[in-house]
C-alpha cells in the first residue's frame, strides 16, 4: 500500500494541471461586446452579472446574453451557464460582464 501512495499523489497532481488555464490577453475591444474565456479576464474590470430566460434554443439564450451585455456597455462577457429549464424549450443563461481598464469601448 505504501508503494501506491506516491503514485496516487503524482496522478492527482497531474490531473490538476488539466484545469489550470494560462492567462491570455483579451482581444481588442470593439463597439460590440465580445465573448471571451475566463483565462482572458486578467486586467479587466468586472462590471457585474446578468441572466436571461429565453424561449427557443441555446443559441437564442446566447444572443440574448450578447444583447444584454451591449445594453450594459460591457466590452466583454464570459458565459457561465446555458441550461434548459424544467419547461421544455425555455433556456436560462448567465454571464459575467467585463470592461477594459479605461471602462469604454474603442471602435
Amino acid at each position: 500500500m505504501r508503494r501506491f501512495v506516491p503514485l496516487i499523489v503524482t496522478l492527482l497532481l497531474a490531473g490538476c494541471s488539466l484545469f489550470a488555464n494560462t492567462p491570455q490577453p483579451a482581444p481588442a475591444p470593439t463597439a460590440q461586446a465580445q465573448e471571451i474565456t475566463r483565462a482572458q479576464t486578467g486586467g479587466l474590470t468586472r462590471l457585474g452579472s446578468i441572466s436571461v430566460q429565453e424561449r427557443g434554443s441555446p443559441d437564442d439564450a446566447q444572443r440574448a446574453i450578447e444583447a444584454k451585455a451591449n445594453e450594459a456597455g460591457a466590452n466583454y462577457y464570459v458565459v457561465q451557464l446555458v441550461s434548459e429549464t424544467v419547461i421544455p424549450g425555455v433556456w436560462y443563461a448567465t454571464a459575467v460582464l467585463y470592461a477594459t481598464a479605461n471602462g469604454g469601448a474603442q471602435p
